[in-house]
């Protein structure tokens, strides 16, 4: 047991008893050596037993935990005393949802190692604001529908941690101002936006400007009609080493669509999902002008069998074309791609019952590996009227975020405002 490195705890059933503070000492004490941990619905665990785990397994490196009870102080136990640790995922901790009394949430000693901080469904999640904001060696963020409203965070965090390359936020309260701040992360070279409303092409156009290493775009505009041809001409000016574009739900025409692929010639994968302006017009350009693209996705757009076509000739290093739910688009043509293009792979589904894949529910946009995905379209659209400038009272209620009290307590507001260096 001392040669462990990984250990993962899971409840297994509704009905089943979680492992408690005392099986989990229990491990830390055989298992001193341990380097990844992952912790599922282990509602027995205490902020006691989390901080009797990390005395004992200081080697620690790698911790995922997701519906579980313990709190801020089992947290700050594992910062505190595990100071190799690298990869933090936090996902649904139920012990830090008291907005108006939540303790903040590091920076500890393992501040200085992290490397990747995910959060996911957190209504509070706002506490972990000094652990991100003393993580100076921070390369990746991942924010995913926690409530609040992040902006300001955001402005605090990219003026102090310059040397992110990966930033993903998703059903967050977040605008042009909080991109802003993002775009002084000089090296961003991966950036998804998805079910951010109010996000709009100013704050696209500031990290186009700025961020000119980006390689990965995703975007799932949610049909908001807030970003378009001005940040993806943007996109297509500055950042000449986009290799991944994924755009859900947002409408780009001719104009953009040339301009990307007649600049960004190291362009491989391009997702175009739910995009009423995209048809033949546009897949023609694509294919004329994408010379480096290996995969391209179609799902619900206005293309036909006369847009599929102009793929047979074009896109030289084309290997994979999905088209889905393309109505207009028939089987026959996707043979006759198939025939004309021998090593070419075409996947055809027109979106009508008896043709409907069972594997359907990625979107259309997975690939193998998770290298090209995005999340599906599947939820209810926002209504927002476009280019508003002014905070939605419908859209906070209608994604779940609260911001009231939900900006990290007293506490956290004095310690950005000056003890930077405890948790006070």
């Amino acid at each position: 047991m001392e040669r462990c490195k990984s250990y993962q705890v899971r409840k297994k059933s509704a009905g089943s008893v979680s492992i408690g503070d005392e099986a989990l000492v229990a491990i830390s004490i055989r298992c001193r050596n341990l380097t990844r941990l992952k912790l599922r619905a282990c509602r027995e665990l205490t902020d006691a037993g989390m901080a009797a785990f990390a005395k004992n397994c200081k080697a620690l490196k790698k911790l995922s935990c997701g519906s579980c009870t313990f709190g801020a102080k089992g947290m700050n136990a594992i910062l505190d005393n595990c100071a190799s640790l690298e990869d933090l995922s936090v996902k649904r901790l139920r012990g830090i949802t008291d907005g108006a009394t939540a303790e903040p949430i590091g920076p500890g000693l393992a501040a200085a190692s992290l490397k990747t901080i995910c959060l996911k469904e957190l209504y509070n999640g706002q506490c972990f604001g000094p652990l991100i904001i003393g993580s100076k060696n921070l390369k990746t963020l991942k924010l995913f529908r926690c409530s609040g409203d992040w902006d300001k965070l955001l402005q605090v965090i990219a003026d102090r941690v310059t040397g992110m390359v990966e930033v993903h936020l998703e059903r967050l309260q977040v605008s042009d101002t909080g991109l802003v701040a993002i775009s002084n992360c000089l090296n961003l070279e991966i950036l998804h936006l998805v079910k951010t409303p109010e996000c709009t092409d100013i704050g696209l156009v500031s990290i186009a400007e700025r961020c000119r290493l980006l390689r990965k775009l995703h975007i799932d505009g949610w049909k908001a009609h807030r970003i378009g041809d001005d940040g993806l001409m943007a996109v297509a000016k500055y950042c000449l080493n986009l290799q991944e574009l994924v755009l859900i739900g947002v409408n780009p025409t001719q104009i953009s669509l040339e301009l990307l692929a007649s600049n960004c010639q190291n362009l491989e994968r391009l997702a175009l999902c739910g995009s009423d302006t995209v048809g033949d017009v546009e897949i023609s350009c694509i294919a004329a002008k994408c010379v480096a693209l290996k995969k391209l996705c179609i799902k619900s757009c206005p293309v036909s069998d006369h847009g599929l076509e102009a793929l047979a000739n074009g896109c030289p290093n084309l290997v994979k074309v999905k088209v889905k739910k393309c109505r207009a688009v028939t089987y026959e043509c996707a043979d006759l791609l198939r025939m004309k293009r021998g090593s070419l792979a075409v996947n055809l589904d027109s979106g009508e019952p008896e043709h409907q894949d069972a594997s359907a529910s990625d979107g259309g946009v997975q690939e193998n590996g998770g290298e090209f995905h995005s999340v599906p379209n599947q939820m209810p659209l926002p209504s927002i009227a476009p280019r508003s400038t002014g905070r939605s009272t419908s859209f906070k209620s209608r994604l779940g975020l609260w911001n009231g009290k939900s900006f990290a307590a007293c506490t956290f507001r004095g310690w950005l405002s000056g003890n930077s260096s405890s948790r006070g």
